[in-house]
């Protein structure tokens, strides 16, 4: 009996330690006359020695043992835990482990018998193989080259990457790295070449020996070439698989940058729009646009907008260097000019035009709905030219900046209409007369669009007789700032006919139900106002509350008391009624009328309400009209940061204190 046939060889847990430890096998069963089990006995170890260094990541030692026709190899690593129970650990995504676990799996399938033991001194995994022919016998006749080369294992393992790296350059030159190893090449290179020149995408070894190129089939305009330097039989046509590989992954990498790319102005685009929508300011907006292209388009960026007489202004402006920037608004200053590019631009309708030197660059329109609101120009990226897709997503971002500009100046000219209307539901100056003085404040919610329909109105009637009413219209928008329209007009006609108080507002409340509109109804505090020929000076006054907040009167002594009956709310029920009053101001005193915002802005859940206000009023006195107004407003703000929820108005009426 031949006696036992022993080896064993160690190795560190590097990348290149299993094309040693193959090398090793192949040469001890040479030695062991074991060549008939020396492809699935490499193949095997191949497996397990990749395994000891992906998943326990230690060094390991080969043990080989031969007895005539059976064969044991075992690889021993230093893993800290079995190797069946690291296969059942979850790989974290894009890990080289994420596709690992088919080696034992074909341990299991090829091998006679297998097992494995772990203990203290690490992870033992042996597989065993048994030869159908004994060393003694002639060995049988080497199959021809041409019909042998490659086998199919060999292929397999050579361009099949368990889990391929993320980086292309890594994914290569492991294919290489693979090629060379079967072949016993001395090393070999990848390049790949396009317009612009070439570029070494991998390299293993040295370069020494006999050339074997073989060109990548790659889409044109791009090539490439690999290079391996061997005199192995067959090199030719494993090195054209492996191209054809390298090709695979060279592709799958460009359309993966190009759909990484495309995501990637696709989230820009979003972004952008979402930056563009975030105001409904002209100047805001324009101000965002160049900040939201530079650096990404270029390195500067101008925005012109056409003002009321169609010429175009610079809005905006930005370079990625700020000592430039002077330089830059004076080359760009002959450009909006007439007969300048960007004039020019807008005559021709064009939907580009490129700006020489000392600009570089290229100015786009603003459109939208068929009309030209400006232009924006961007500086070309240093030392290239604007890419055709990054020419494309510039024409995306001004029609997007276009159309938010255009909402912006919409909501601009919408919200100067409002205020016009709402300054015109307000009066133009307040009677100036001997012996009473007159103050209002006005505080809307908004200063946009939104008009508000709390109004307040103070008229002469006559030398000695005045008109002070404050009210508040149910709603917001056009349809109240009609109907305040309406209350104050009809009052002011009414008044000066003659009618009395209680008929006055008997009629308004007919008109009001005419419109057969309920929610618009309204709340009003009318004082008229008489000056007594006494001494000193005293106001008498005949006060109604249709559906109102008391007004305050505040003696010279600092003591509050509010006055008049309430009655029905103006527009609302058929069976109305109010129930007007009869006061008299004497020197020193103040009459204050205001609308809900006052008494009803909270804190929290707390309101203002009339003891906070005639708290105020206390410690504002003695104060003139104007102070008394300024002493509620300041109250209010003190007693919560919270913004308004309803508009304000206010107005006092006083006789001046005679001291």
């Amino acid at each position: 009996m031949r006696p036992p046939f022993v080896r064993r060889a160690r190795f560190p847990g590097d990348a290149g330690a299993p094309s040693a430890a193959r090398r090793f096998l192949r040469s001890a069963l040479a030695e062991a006359e074991l060549d008939e089990l020396a492809d699935d006995a490499v193949l095997l170890t191949s497996e397990l020695c990749e395994n000891a260094v992906l998943h326990a990541g230690t060094g390991f030692t080969v043990d080989l043992t031969a007895n005539g026709i059976e064969l044991t190899v075992a690889i021993t690593d230093q893993g800290s835990t079995p190797m069946e129970l690291r296969r059942v650990v979850p790989p974290a995504a894009g890990s080289r482990r994420a596709t690992h676990g088919r080696g034992l799996l074909l341990v299991d399938t090829v091998a006679a018998a297998w097992g494995s033991r772990h203990d203290s001194d690490g992870h033992r995994v042996w597989f065993t193989l048994r030869a159908t022919t004994p060393p003694s016998e002639p060995a049988a006749p080497a199959a021809p080259a041409a019909s042998a080369w490659p086998d199919p294992e060999t292929a397999r393992w050579l361009l099949h990457l368990p889990s391929p790296p993320a980086q292309l350059p890594v994914l290569v030159t492991e294919l290489l790295r693979r090629l060379c190893d079967v072949l016993g090449a001395a090393g070999g290179t990848v390049v790949l070449a396009d317009d612009t020149g070439e570029e070494l995408l991998a390299t293993y070894g040295e370069k020494a020996g006999d050339e074997v190129v073989t060109a990548l089939p790659l889409e044109p305009p791009r090539s490439g070439r690999l290079t391996v330097y061997t005199d192995a039989p067959g090199a030719t046509e494993l090195a054209v698989l492996t191209a054809q590989r390298v090709t695979l992954a060279v592709e799958a990498d460009k359309q993966h940058s190009a759909d990484r790319e495309q995501w990637l102005w696709m989230s820009y685009l979003a972004e952008a729009t979402e930056m563009f929508g975030n105001s409904l300011d002209v100047r805001l907006t324009a101000a965002i646009v160049p900040q939201v292209l530079v650096p990404r388009l270029g390195r500067w960026c101008a925005l012109h907008l056409l003002d009321e007489r169609g010429r175009l202004r610079l809005e905006a402006l930005t370079h990625v260097r700020e000592d430039e920037m002077a330089e830059l608004r004076s080359w760009l200053a002959p450009l909006s000019e007439d007969g300048g590019a960007l004039t020019t631009l807008l005559a021709d309708g064009t939907q580009a035009a490129g700006l020489g030197a000392p600009l570089d660059g290229v100015a786009v329109p603003l459109r939208v709905g068929g009309r030209t609101i400006g232009t924006v120009s961007v500086g070309r990226p240093v030392e290239r030219v604007h890419r055709p897709e990054e020419l494309l997503i510039l024409t995306e971002l001004a029609r997007r900046a276009a159309q938010s500009l255009d909402n912006a100046q919409r909501d601009s000219a919408h919200a100067a209409t409002s205020q016009a209307l709402q300054q015109a539901l307000l009066p133009r100056a307040l009677p100036v007369a001997d012996g009473v003085r007159f103050a209002a404040a006005y505080l809307p919610v908004s200063a946009g669009a939104d008009v508000g329909g709390d109004f307040y109105d103070v008229l002469a009637l006559g030398e000695d007789r005045w008109l002070a009413v404050v009210g508040d219209v149910c709603g917001k928008g056009p349809r109240a700032a009609a109907r305040t329209g309406l209350v104050r007009d009809v009052l002011r006609v009414l008044l000066r006919d003659g009618q009395p108080l209680d008929r006055t507002f008997e009629l308004l409340n007919e008109m009001m139900l005419e419109a057969g509109d309920p929610s618009q109804f309204a709340t009003v505090a009318l004082a008229l106002i008489t000056r007594q020929d006494t001494t000193p000076t005293s106001l008498a006054v005949e006060l109604v509350l249709a559906g109102h907040e008391q007004p305050a009167l505040v003696h010279e002594d600092g003591t509050v008391s509010y006055l008049g009956t309430h009655g029905s709310a103006v527009g609302l029920v058929r069976r109305f009624a109010v129930h007007p009053t009869r006061h008299v101001l004497m020197a020193g005193d103040t009459l204050v009328f205001y609308t809900d915002g006052v008494t009803e802005h909270r804190r929290g859940v707390d309101q203002f309400g009339q003891d906070r206000l005639a708290d105020a009023l206390r410690r504002a006195t003695p104060s003139t009209a104007d102070g008394v107004i300024a002493a509620v407003r300041q109250a209010v703000d003190d007693f919560s940061p919270e913004p308004h929820r309803d508009d304000i108005a206010i107005v006092a009426v006083q006789v001046p204190s005679q001291a």
